[in-house]
């Protein structure tokens, strides 16, 4: 059987998307889980963990810390031994296409006299990493990188910290991350001044483990956040929310494909991540929200969404990262709105798996929507009536094929997808997850192989 990577085409769907689903657990929750676990005082036990290759390196990462991880059917025990558990690896570490592994480790690491070093796959190789190590340097960590210290693979070497106070250049909860899990173990205050508020994961896990962090300012705007010194982390067991991001790609179907109703369950609410919510009810979106009252550090609900007659909207720089990583989806959705809508102070997305500002360009011009790219974002004319259809190019980033399937069910012909196999990186079951709801995919490429697990 050949090694090219398997492609699909989905033809439109008639009569729309129903039904109801659970996806995934939440990717960003699954990372921190298993990176704060590995230095927990004592096992936790993490239930709805997402098995994705991203966070399948996350492991293959603490284990190689010297932490023991038993990864049963319905849960994951992480074995945490304390900052003081973790044991220099033996050969160089590789986060494959995980950029939050690549930024987040360095920073747990920070502590510990002992060198570490990280690459991953050619993706990767290309992140920028001189914002990670820059405040790492200045607490005490010894960096090293490609490019003047920019890039992977990078070294680390810890040792004692000192907290620093650092302004942000970038909007960027993976560089606040790492910057605040050194904090932890850094003398006295460490403090982070961003320009926008980012998503606030490894905040809300640090006070569900007995440590003390806070924030200032407007819930979407600039803020300082400040982190202590922690003895010990004491998060016992944990239940990761479906993922949002995985969620909305569901939602974005429902309101595209008529006569669609698709409702999302026990998926994650936090308000740092459901801009995308707030942006198409803004475009007259129907959607219905319904929160539960539940224990643990991230809130969860029900959300519903429909077939909607959509209106153009404008995003910029400060609601940007709420919905950074559903922005692809966002643009789609506008592609079928009234009028002409506007991103701006979308440059992150030019550092993500691919250029995805570029990418997106392309998937909508190859749909026949005329969109005009700028550095920081871009300008989507509407088609309300939609597309026929065409051939999207993946660029082996995930969320890019997974936007590529929903156009093909939104569209007149069907669009086909050239590489279907990067979307395991976060969700390994999305095909049949489609399925499920009435969509479909037809198998192109060299033989017939499975998609999801």
């Amino acid at each position: 059987m050949s090694d090219a990577p398997m492609g699909g085409l989905f033809p439109p769907v008639r009569g729309g998307l129903r039904g109801s689903l659970r996806p995934p657990g939440d990717k960003s929750v699954s990372h921190r889980a298993v990176l704060m676990g590995a230095v927990n005082d004592g096992p936790v036990i993490v239930t709805g963990f997402l098995r994705s290759a991203d966070t399948m390196a996350t492991v293959a990462a603490v284990r190689a810390l010297g932490v023991q991880v038993d990864d049963h059917d319905d849960r994951l025990v992480v074995h945490g031994g304390g900052w003081e558990g973790l044991q220099e690896p033996e050969d160089v570490i590789d986060v494959a296409n995980s950029g939050t592994l690549l930024r987040l480790l360095p920073g747990l690491i920070a502590p510990q006299d002992f060198l570490c070093i990280l690459t991953g796959d050619a993706s990767i190789r290309r992140r920028p990493m001189g914002r990670v190590l820059e405040p790492l340097a200045a607490m005490g960590v010894t960096v090293a990188g490609r490019r003047g210290d920019s890039l992977p693979p990078v070294a680390v070497r810890g040792g004692a910290l000192q907290g620093v106070e650092y302004h942000m250049p970038v909007v960027s909860a993976q560089v606040k991350s790492a910057i605040l899990l050194a904090g932890l173990r850094a003398s006295g205050q460490t403090t982070v001044v961003e320009q926008a508020a980012s998503r606030d994961h490894t905040e809300r896990m640090i006070r569900y483990g007995g440590g003390r962090v806070e924030r200032e300012g407007a819930a979407e705007g600039p803020g300082v956040i400040r982190v202590w010194p922690l003895e010990r982390l004491t998060m016992g067991s944990l239940t990761i929310p479906a993922d949002f991001s995985s969620a909305a790609f569901f939602l974005t179907a429902a309101l595209l494909v008529p006569g669609s109703e698709i409702s999302v369950r026990d998926v994650g609410l936090n308000p740092t991540r459901t801009g995308l919510l707030r942006v198409v009810e803004r475009m007259g979106g129907r959607v219905r929200v319904e929160q539960e009252d539940v224990s643990g550090p991230e809130p969860v609900g029900t959300v519903t969404a429909g077939w909607s007659e959509l209106q153009a909207t404008d995003v910029d720089a400060a609601e940007v990262p709420s919905l950074i990583d559903e922005l692809p989806l966002f643009l789609l959705a506008a592609a079928r709105a009234e009028g002409v809508s506007r991103l701006r102070g979308a440059a992150e997305l030019r550092a993500k798996e691919s250029d995805r500002l570029q990418a997106m360009a392309a998937l909508l011009r190859a749909l026949g929507i005329r969109v005009a790219e700028y550095p920081d974002g871009m300008d989507v004319e509407g088609e309300p009536d939609g597309w026929e259809g065409g051939e999207v190019e993946s660029r082996a980033d995930h969320r890019l094929a997974m936007v590529g399937a929903i156009a093909g069910a939104a569209s007149r012909r069907g669009v086909r997808v050239d590489d279907l196999e990067c979307v395991n990186v976060s969700y390994p079951g999305f095909v049949d997850a489609l399925a499920g709801l009435g969509g479909e995919m037809v198998v192109s490429g060299s033989g017939r192989r499975e998609v999801g697990g």
